[in-house]
C-alpha cells in the first residue's frame, strides 16, 4: 500500500467512482473508509474553529478567511495583539508560575506597560540560569518600542553581557519567539 493509493482510492470514493479489483483490495487493506471518516471529522473541527458551515465551498471559505484576516489587520493597528499561546507570551500561566519568575527577576509586567515604556537604564539584575535570561530578554523584547538588538537590551539589565543575549536572541528565534531582522536586530514574533 502507499499513500498514493490510498488517496487514489479516497478520491473515488468521495466522486462516487466504482472501485475495480485492485481499488478494492486496497480500500479493505487500507482501511480507507476510516481515512475517509478521520478526515471528514477533521473537516468538520477545523470549519467548527472559523465558525464555518461543515459544507462550506472553497469560495465561501476563502471569503471567510480573507474577512477574518481584515479584522485581525484591523486590531493589529489599532494595537491590540492577539496570539497563538497567550499564556506564554504574556508571561502568564495558570498556576502564576511565570509571573512569580519574572517578578523575581524584577522584570516588569509586560500586561501593564505600553511599548515605548521600557528603560533603557538598568533596572533588572541578569539572571543566572539560562531559562530565566531567555525568560528576561523575551520579556523585554515584548515590551521594547520596534525593534532591538543585543546591545540595547543588554542596557536594560545590570550585569548582562550583549553577546550573551545575541546567543539567546539567536535561540528565541529558532524558536519561532523572535524574528531577526536585517543589521542584527530582533522584534517578538
Amino acid at each position: 500500500l502507499t499513500l498514493t493509493d490510498l488517496y487514489n482510492v479516497l478520491e473515488k470514493l468521495r466522486a462516487g467512482t466504482p472501485l475495480n479489483a485492485k481499488e478494492q483490495l486496497t480500500h479493505e487493506h487500507g482501511l480507507v473508509s476510516v481515512l475517509r471518516q478521520f478526515h471528514d471529522d477533521l473537516d468538520a473541527a477545523v470549519a467548527s474553529a472559523y465558525a464555518l458551515p461543515p459544507t462550506a465551498g472553497d469560495a465561501a471559505i476563502l471569503t471567510h478567511l480573507c474577512a477574518l484576516n481584515a479584522q485581525r489587520a484591523a486590531e493589529e493597528r489599532t494595537g491590540t495583539i492577539r496570539h497563538l499561546r497567550p499564556a506564554f507570551q504574556r508571561m502568564k500561566d495558570e498556576g502564576g508560575r511565570m509571573k512569580e519568575q519574572q517578578a523575581a527577576l524584577g522584570i516588569p509586567d509586560a500586561a501593564h506597560l505600553q511599548p515605548s515604556s521600557l528603560s533603557l537604564r538598568p533596572s533588572a539584575r541578569w539572571p543566572k540560569s539560562f531559562a530565566e535570561q531567555a525568560l528576561a530578554v523575551r520579556t523585554a523584547l515584548t515590551t521594547f518600542a520596534g525593534a532591538a538588538d543585543a546591545a540595547t537590551l543588554a542596557k536594560t539589565f545590570k550585569g548582562a553581557k550583549a553577546d550573551r543575549i545575541e546567543d539567546i536572541l539567536e535561540t528565541l528565534a529558532s524558536l519561532g519567539q523572535a524574528r531577526a531582522l536585517p543589521g542584527g536586530k530582533y522584534v517578538a514574533a
